[in-house]
């Protein structure tokens, strides 16, 4: 049988993923557009085609013989992934579920017809009458298909609203955007691996950020502080929205947000693990588990193994947005060094000039 792994992407968020597979004895493949890219010298093949471009990838892989096509923290390469894998007849989701599970506005159409609880929301384009819509403030401004805290903004009123729309329409793929009501509550996200539409639970994480407007993720610490009774009301939600999306293999990543009451609701879920080091990392240490090992294992039509691969302990993301942040960084590092388990992707460049998630300057992993 075939050992040639496809990998979509080639930035630091896939490393893992490639380092993993060729520890498990498969030889890397990986596609994305060329920028010299930890991933381009870390595969054992690496081909320079975008990874949008569907037609091309799977012609390749085609050629190679691969038995298994993967990607983690990606929603756009999860496209191609499923793209593949399904005119391979390799295990993946369907094209309905990827569709479903990318597209904000056709999950929340899923969500409302199944009744899974999300905030009510209105798609709009450039040529939409915002003022025309009934809305009740405040309110959150997204693009339907970007993730990353990308063209995200929060509103009190409708001033500034035009603006808001038409930035998350710039930064959308499909230059649309959602309008949605504004979910109250502490915000979380939650891992689940699934084989053949069997979900497991792996992690529930808490998640910081900037705040409003724009809500810009800073850390997350697993385990998340959260009651028992709470907990099992989650993976109830959670994992009747999976079969609500269609989503039956591999990783999944859920956002939701919970009130002082009780009440959950949905956000968003993604066909691929977290990213933001979650999936690759903090569900290892804090669970002992090998979620980037059970995702090429779903993916090569393997069921995951359960077992314990270190010890666990409570761990903690932190991201480098500011001066302050680095300094802070810089007096753990020198005076409790036990701590620090890891620097990732650091780029000291970027310090105090974010703008989202996509170019904050690294983060360091911390035992929490």
């Amino acid at each position: 049988m075939s050992k040639n792994l496809a990998i979509i992407g080639a930035s630091y968020l896939q490393l893992p993923s490639i380092e993993k597979a060729k520890e498990m004895g498969y030889t890397t493949h990986v596609f994305a557009w060329a920028a010299n890219d930890v991933g381009e010298k870390a595969a054992d093949h690496f081909y320079p085609i975008s990874i949008i471009e569907k037609d091309t990838i799977l012609k390749k892989c085609r050629e190679i013989g691969i038995c298994g096509i993967c990607s983690i923290a990606s929603d756009v390469a999860m496209l191609t992934v499923n793209y593949v894998a399904d005119s391979l007849h390799l295990t993946g989701n369907s094209l309905e579920a990827t569709y479903k599970s990318t597209n904000k506005h056709a999950m929340r159409i899923a969500f409302e017809s199944n009744g899974d609880p999300s905030p009510k929301s209105f798609l709009v384009n450039e040529n939409t009458d915002v003022s025309s819509l009934d809305l009740e403030y405040p309110i959150i401004v997204k693009p339907t298909d970007r993730s990353g805290s990308r063209g995200i903004c929060k509103l009190y009123n409708d001033a500034g609203l035009k603006e808001a729309v038409s930035r998350a329409i710039e930064e959308s793929f499909e230059k649309k955007a959602l309008i949605e009501e504004y979910a109250e509550g502490h915000e979380y996200s939650v891992e689940y691996i699934s084989y053949r539409g069997k979900h497991h639970f792996l992690a529930m994480t808490y998640k910081y950020t900037t705040g409003e407007p724009h809500f810009i993720e800073t850390g997350h610490m697993e385990p998340a502080p959260i009651a028992p009774d709470i907990l099992e009301k989650v993976k109830k939600i959670v994992e009747h929205a999976l079969n609500t999306l269609g989503l039956e293999n591999g990783a999944s990543h859920t956002e939701l947000k919970i009130d002082s009451s009780g009440n959950i609701k949905l956000i968003e879920i993604g066909g691929r693990m977290g990213g933001d080091c979650i999936g690759s990392d903090l569900v290892r240490y804090s669970t002992g588990y090998d979620f980037v090992r059970m995702v090429i294992d779903v993916a090569c039509g393997n069921e995951p193994v359960f077992e314990k691969v270190c010890t666990p302990c409570p761990v903690k993301v932190v991201f480098l947005l500011t001066k302050e942040d680095v300094s802070e960084y810089e007096r753990l590092l020198c005076e409790e060094p036990d701590k620090i388990i890891k620097l990732v992707n650091y780029h000291p460049e970027n310090i105090g000039h974010i703008t989202d998630s996509s170019n904050r300057g690294g983060c360091y992993i911390i035992k929490a």
